[in-house]
């Protein structure tokens, strides 16, 4: 069936009238429209960076610069062929930033050149500045330079490094340097010609020439050495060669141990040396030092020189403290006092020397004491010296030699002159003996006894109460062929030396005397060593 032009305008016309209400009704039906999608808001394009990761190993990246050329150079190798940045040039290794105002970027070899405004920074605590910088990716080393009469800074907190150059090791976090710097925290300043600084563990290590200076008032503390190992954090010096550490206080020579600038202790090694500011030094294998309190103490081979009293301590252990001037001895202990012409050497198990109430120094040996010098020599339990009063005090069984003579007691006092004995008291029990000759001794015991020497010889002696006595006369020809039995209740003598006195004054009490020969009894003087014979009182020289 042919429809003519009329019909299909006609279906037409109906078809477009009828299409909404169709729609209407399929819509009411339950069968919904397929969704048209609606068009793309338009968003303008910008430059990103792309997403590589920055933490691989050795690359350093450019994060931003405001130009960028590039020139290819004919005949140059791909590794020194370079970019051009200028303005706000950004590199990146890692988590350290590299700033500067223009740049040389050395894409192939990873490497690039910066000018002016140069900066690093790694968090918000370590930032170094300089003029320019050369960084190399074969060795991840920066080199930075500063312009004359400016200086490289590092700074780390409270840590400020400057020098002329400086060299970052990115890689293993270290910087250095070795045409001199000065290195300063919140205690001291460090100096020297070649250093090396540790961020991550805050060492800092320094060769040549080192000098520490720690100002605190007043008193300020140096240190010179050739090598130096310092903390930052702690402000701990390890000592590795010879140092010289100085203070209002004195000095500390050592060449290994720890000072630690903050507290001024020390912990000492290889034969150190502590000098007081009153002339005395502490020595020792091992030493513990407190500056502050005062207090030194050594451990083999301690020797305390006191040079204001010419005196000396020496032992396998000993402490001295400074401020009470007092000292401790043991082990091997030894005393030397050498303010004369000879020198006293005091041993004993233990020494003990300090200043009493009364300004005195007082000196105590325990156990096994023992003392030498040319006029005198002794040996005891236990001795106390005063310096009051010059004394010496001896206790439990003390004995003293002089040349040939003995003298042992319960205690023995002996007074020191000019560091010369002047006399000795044995106030609880004497006992005095000479070799005279051969197997010949004379000897005398009493109750208590006083003895004065002139040029280390015997020239007075007293004795009183329960005086025994025992003497070999001597004859005209110089022989000894007798001996004497004495008891008094005292006896004084001028001299005891066993030879004639050309005198026949007698002006002393005497004495019986007995003479083992069987003679009958003799009177004799004490004082001029006469005799008188008791029946025909006749005065004859011993």
């Amino acid at each position: 069936m042919k429809l003519s032009l009329r019909h299909v305008a006609a279906i037409v016309v109906f078809a477009v009238l009828a299409l909404p209400p169709m729609i209407a009704s399929s819509s009411s039906s339950g069968v919904s429209a397929p969704a048209v999608a609606a068009p793309a808001d338009t968003q303008q394009l910008r430059p990103v960076i792309p997403g590589a990761d920055r933490y691989q190993e050795g690359k350093v990246f450019l994060e931003h610069a405001d130009t960028w050329s590039y020139l290819e150079q004919p005949g140059v190798a791909p590794d020194s062929q370079y970019q051009v940045l200028t303005g706000n040039v950004v590199f990146r290794k890692n988590d350290m930033f590299m700033y500067c105002d223009s740049a040389h970027f050395y894409e192939a070899a990873n490497s690039f050149d910066a000018f002016s405004n140069v900066r690093m920074e790694q968090g918000d605590t370590l930032f170094v500045y300089a003029d320019e910088l050369e960084y190399s990716g074969v060795d991840e080393m920066a080199v930075l330079y500063a312009y004359p009469g400016k200086k490289v800074r590092l700074i780390n907190r409270d840590v400020k490094l400057s020098t002329d150059v400086f060299n970052y090791d990115l890689a293993s976090n270290i910087g250095f340097y070795n045409v001199g710097g000065v290195l300063d925290d919140a205690v001291n300043r460090l100096r020297s010609l070649e250093g090396e600084y540790h961020p991550d563990t805050k060492y800092a290590y320094f060769y040549y020439n080192v000098d520490l200076e720690a100002p605190n008032g007043k008193d300020t503390l140096r240190m010179y050495t050739d090598s130096l190992v310092y903390n930052t954090g702690t402000h701990l010096c390890e000592l590795i060669a010879r140092t010289r550490i100085v203070s209002a206080d004195g000095e500390i020579l050592s060449s290994s141990g720890k000072y630690n600038t903050l507290t001024g202790l020390a912990d000492l090694y290889r034969r150190s040396l502590v000098i007081t500011n009153q002339g005395n030094t502490l020595t020792g294998d091992t030493l513990f030092y407190d500056r502050n309190r005062g207090v030194g103490e050594a451990f083999g081979d301690m020797v305390l020189m006191d040079s204001a009293r010419k005196s000396s301590l020496h032992g396998d252990y000993g402490w001295y403290n400074e401020l009470s001037d007092s000292a401790f001895v043991t082990g091997r202990a030894l005393a030397k006092e050498y303010s004369g012409a000879d020198t006293l050497y005091l041993h004993g198990d233990t020494i003990y020397a300090y200043v009493d109430t009364d300004s005195s120094r007082v000196m105590n040996v325990y156990r096994n004491v023992r003392f030498f010098r040319s006029d005198m020599q002794g040996i005891c339990d236990s001795l106390s010296s005063t310096e009051r009063d010059s004394l010496m005090h001896m206790y439990h069984h003390p004995v003293v030699w002089s040349g040939r003579r003995q003298v042992f007691g319960n205690i023995i006092e002996v007074h020191v002159n000019d560091s010369t004995v002047d006399w000795a008291r044995l106030p609880e029990f004497g006992f005095t003996a000479e070799h005279i000759a051969e197997d010949c001794y004379q000897q005398m015991s009493a109750s208590e006894m006083t003895t004065w020497f002139n040029d280390s010889t015997i020239s007075r002696l007293y004795a009183e109460g329960n005086v025994m006595l025992i003497m070999f006369p001597m004859e005209s020809d110089s022989t000894y062929n007798k001996y004497a039995y004495v008891e008094s209740s005292e006896s004084r003598c001028i001299s005891v030396r066993p030879q004639p006195v050309r005198s026949l004054r007698c002006i002393w009490p005497s004495v019986i005397l007995i003479f083992s020969s069987g003679l009958h009894g003799m009177r004799i003087c004490a004082l001029c060593r006469l005799t008188m014979c008791s029946r025909c009182r006749r005065v004859s020289l011993i």
